[in-house]
């Protein structure tokens, strides 16, 4: 039978990343700094869309849920396939631990918590071409849902890892996503919504919640 026994990570602080000082120094975020920017950003383009474009509302609030939703599954597949990409080789090892496997290590290492907004912001700019290219002037709407659901995800990560589980409907969030640090890593990739994780089964195989929750609070 398999055990519910849930594994504690062994580390707690902030680990060096990097010998290059300012290369260190942007791998630390203050979660404020992401959440106020694409929040700023999204609101800029809902106006562009609406003011300089020319769209009604309810089609602007179709692509924004539309973009939203996107991104939980972006969200999903990047965890699964990226974040957690099989570290078969040494430099393998080394990309996986810089970008996620040092998360799971410390996981309440808070000033590392969400991506350096540096990176961030080229990515989404990426994002934006690609989208402006399919969608044309659609891509406003539809990246503006995306970036909030960024930003969702970002407030979900941060507050599930800082803050104790909540006794309210959140507090599956909390169990979700301690169950795939504690005790199924292979599992429960959606942080912002396990939405993905019904949808791939890779819900976890049990769900202990009094075990899950002592260990996310410790």
């Amino acid at each position: 039978m398999e055990s519910t026994k849930l594994k504690r990570p062994k580390h707690k602080g902030s680990p060096k990343l990097f010998d290059n000082p300012i290369l260190e120094k942007l791998t630390h975020t203050h979660i404020s700094l992401p959440l106020i920017i694409f929040s700023v950003i999204a609101a800029a383009l809902i106006y562009y869309g609406i003011i300089e474009k020319g769209f009604e509302v309810p089609m602007m609030i179709l692509l924004f849920f539309a973009g939203f939703i996107f991104f939980t599954f972006i969200e999903y597949i990047m965890h699964r396939y990226l974040y957690h990409i099989p570290a078969t080789t040494a430099k393998r090892k080394k990309v996986s631990y810089t970008m996620h496997g040092v998360h799971h290590d410390y996981p309440k290492d808070k000033s590392r918590l969400a991506m350096p907004p540096v990176l961030s912001l080229v990515i989404a700019t990426v994002f934006f071409i690609i989208y402006r290219t399919i969608l044309g002037d659609y891509a406003f709407g539809f990246l503006a849902g995306f970036l909030i659901g960024y930003a969702t995800y970002l407030a979900v990560h941060y507050s599930v890892h800082a803050f104790h589980v909540p006794n309210n409907f959140l507090k599956h969030l909390w169990y979700h996503h301690s169950i795939h640090h504690y005790r199924e890593p292979d599992r429960a990739f959606g942080v912002s919504s396990p939405l993905w994780d019904v949808v791939f089964r890779t819900m976890p195989r049990k769900f202990v919640k009094r075990e899950v929750g002592k260990s996310i609070d410790d």
